[in-house]
């Protein structure tokens, strides 16, 4: 008996799909095969930051910013069954360098991507600053949100070299060595203050942003770093948060774009992270520190166009964090940029498929092909006319208009379904066409599993949830999918017998194997 019981979680099920597929003769049957026996990697999060709108965002009226919450942090479901939000698991929260007090003077042109930090100009910690992204962690923290994430993008201005919160030389790092153990007690403060004042326990800093890039046109705050100015600056704050008592890990290094992380390409000395940071033969090794967590994190900017070239350095750097005993890789950046190789363009936003569907493949092929533990996005409320957010508001700090976007629920077909501590597992298609994507996870200790399927045809693609095989053929229980399309925002529908996912259309099918 305990033979047979073993066998059945190990075993290859199948769930048979019945339909015509565009590279199937007329009559055949499409098959989903779902292999619980090949297991890749466990998800950690999916997640958003609070860059930068949200600091005035969480002023606005109550009704408003409460229901711009709820779109971002909700598993609740209205009466028929349909998601209130998508339910992410992490929130990031831009720990400021203090450009906002300076006003003009910063040097940043748009007051909207200045921000505060606590410190006054005596030197003592105020903590109503920053109080709109506080009222966001704690709006997180009561829709179930549990990981939460601090981050710069420069370090406080009391210890720039130049007091501003942008670099003063092209491509050159704006902190003196001499300020790193400040820089250091300035974030064990901030961490413990958030912790007294706001009831947020950090999980993660993220010290460096981008440091591959020059960060001197005044745009935003920001500070390039080299691989060995990155250790000196890790191995400060590991030692003074351990001394501490913080349990809070450093995530590094946010590469501007994947390839650093694999090579130094055009920038000599800030590239080649994963083997600089993360090998013990290196001399910037950090990876054994005590507060380093075991993952190297990078942008999936600039990489996703053309599709073979972006999946080809995703398998590339699958294989290469594999190979560090250990280590896991995070996507912890993303939103369209860029012109995309004539693909797609990041200028003027679209709150509509054509970006949703953009965006769904880009997690497909960070989850499926990069094996990203973690999938997170870049402004979670934006005020700009770019691709940049997941919902929209107007430029208007106390009050206004505001949307969401189709990219917000093409996010929630992963987020809100594929949960912390859910395993990818094997999924394929076989004589499926190649506009039809799709990713599987399995439930620790549970039969649920979760599908999701990103058609991004023109044509449909009709199946029929028939049963599930392995040693024996077995019914499913029940099958819920959930719709992102042109009309439908993860619009839940029971599956009885067949499914049609229309085009450019995601669809999440949360099912129960009845293993």
């Amino acid at each position: 008996m305990q033979h047979l019981k073993a066998i059945r979680f190990v075993s290859s099920f199948c769930i048979l799909f019945s339909g015509a597929a565009m590279a199937q003769q007329p009559g055949s049957s499409l098959t989903l095969t779902i292999d619980t026996r090949k297991t890749y990697q466990t998800i950690d999060n999916f997640g958003a930051s609070d860059a930068w709108a949200a600091q005035f965002a969480g002023n606005w009226p109550d009704a408003k910013k409460n229901e711009i919450a709820d779109w971002l942090f909700s598993l609740d479901t209205t009466a028929n069954g349909q998601p209130k939000g998508i339910g992410l698991s992490m929130w990031r929260f831009n720990l400021g360098a203090g450009s906002t007090q300076q006003g003009a003077a910063s040097g940043i042109r748009d007051e909207w991507r200045r921000a505060e930090s606590f410190l006054d100009s005596n030197g003592n910690y105020n903590w109503t600053r920053q109080a709109a992204q506080q009222w966001f962690l704690k709006a997180a923290q009561q829709r179930g949100v549990k990981s939460f994430l601090a981050f710069y993008n420069s370090p406080p201005v009391p210890y720039t070299k130049n007091g501003k919160a942008f670099a003063g030389v092209k491509g050159v790092s704006n902190i003196e060595p001499s300020k790193y153990e400040a820089f250091a007690d300035y974030t064990v403060q901030s961490i413990k203050g958030l912790q007294r004042h706001a009831g947020i326990r950090f999980d993660y800093l993220s010290p460096i942003n981008e440091p591959q890039w020059d960060w001197s046109d005044g745009g935003q705050e920001g500070c390039p770093y080299t691989n060995e100015e990155i250790a000196a600056v890790v191995k400060v704050l590991s030692a003074k948060m351990k001394k501490a008592g913080l349990s809070t890990k450093l995530l590094i290094a946010e590469a501007g774009h994947l390839k650093y992380l694999l090579k130094d390409d055009d920038k000599p000395g800030k590239g080649n992270q994963l083997a600089d940071l993360f090998d013990p033969k290196s001399a910037h090794y950090v990876g054994g520190l005590p507060l380093v967590a075991p993952v190297i994190a990078g942008h999936s900017y600039f990489s996703t166009s053309p599709f073979a070239t972006g999946v080809a350095l995703r398998k590339e750097l699958a294989d290469k964090v594999a190979a560090v005993r250990g280590l896991t890789f995070w996507q912890s950046e993303y939103c369209i940029l860029g012109d995309n190789d004539g693909e797609i363009s990041g200028n003027r936003k679209d709150t509509g498929m054509r970006s949703a569907l953009y965006v769904a493949r880009t997690i497909h092929t960070d989850l499926a092909v990069a094996n990203a533990a973690a999938w997170q996005w870049w402004l979670s409320i934006s005020a700009y006319n770019y691709k940049d957010g997941l919902i929209y508001i107007d430029k208007n700090k106390t009050d206004g208009n505001y949307s969401d976007s189709k990219m917000l629920w093409a996010l929630g077909n992963y987020s809100r379904f594929v949960r912390p501590g859910m395993q990818r597992v094997e999924a394929s298609l076989p004589g499926a066409p190649a506009t039809l994507l799709v990713s599987a996870y399995r439930k620790s200790k549970s039969n649920e599993v979760v599908v999701v399927l990103v058609n991004t045809g023109k044509e449909p693609q009709s199946i029929g949830v028939q049963a599930i095989t392995g040693k024996a053929s077995r019914p499913v229980k029940q099958v819920v999918a959930y719709t992102t399309s042109a009309t439908e925002k993860l619009a839940p529908q029971r599956v009885v017998g067949s499914l049609t996912i229309q085009p450019e259309t995601i669809v999440t099918l949360v099912s129960d194997l009845n293993l």
